[in-house]
């Protein structure tokens, strides 16, 4: 999401830069700019939630309007089949968020309410985010763009806006993320 916004952020530019060879190369694109996934919390989390009641992230209190990556899906997948004026949406590029607004703190709400057990949100700090980056083997490199990008949504830049996207496209609303954890339980307990 917000690839295109200046100065940015440097996950942001390195979508952008990719944007613009498609646009360069005149093949009809139609980019989807989605904010941050309800199924990180599967990919991420769900290990310390179910070992520990708890997942840690250096997310702060800044809300992000979560989206369910099959909402992304319903999106790309009505605009590749239609067949009305299928240049409706060449040449778009089309922010996906979530319903809600929430914090992470809000998210563990809602996932103990789901689950029926108590799960915390534990918030880290950079040092300590960027440290468990690196234990997990990544690159200097990559921990320093995802340090960035964390430090840009934290700024409350980034996933709290507001986009109509997804029900404009499959009119119906997208899923909001109390349906995300009961269709995804299995993950968290």
């Amino acid at each position: 999401m917000n690839a295109d916004a200046q100065p940015g952020y440097a996950m942001g530019r390195l979508h952008r830069q990719e944007e613009k060879i498609i646009e360069e190369s005149k093949v009809p694109y139609t980019f989807l700019r989605p904010t941050t996934f309800m199924q990180n919390f599967v990919t991420y989390f769900s290990h310390t939630i179910k070992n520990q009641n708890a997942f840690y992230f250096h997310g702060g209190n800044v809300l992000i309007r979560f989206v369910d990556a099959r909402d992304i899906a319903t999106v790309a997948a009505k605009i590749l089949t239609y067949d009305k004026k299928a240049h409706l949406y060449s040449y778009k590029s089309y922010n996906i968020t979530g319903q809600n607004a929430l914090s992470y703190n809000q998210a563990a709400e809602i996932l103990s309410r789901e689950t029926g057990w108590k799960i915390s949100y534990i918030d880290l700090s950079e040092e300590e985010a960027r440290n468990g980056m690196k234990q997990r083997g990544m690159s200097d490199e990559l921990v320093e763009i995802i340090i960035d990008s964390l430090k840009y949504i934290n700024r409350g830049d980034y996933g709290s806006e507001t986009s109509e996207a997804i029900e404009q496209i499959t009119e119906r609303k997208p899923i909001v993320f109390e349906q995300f954890v009961r269709d995804y339980i299995r993950y968290f307990s």
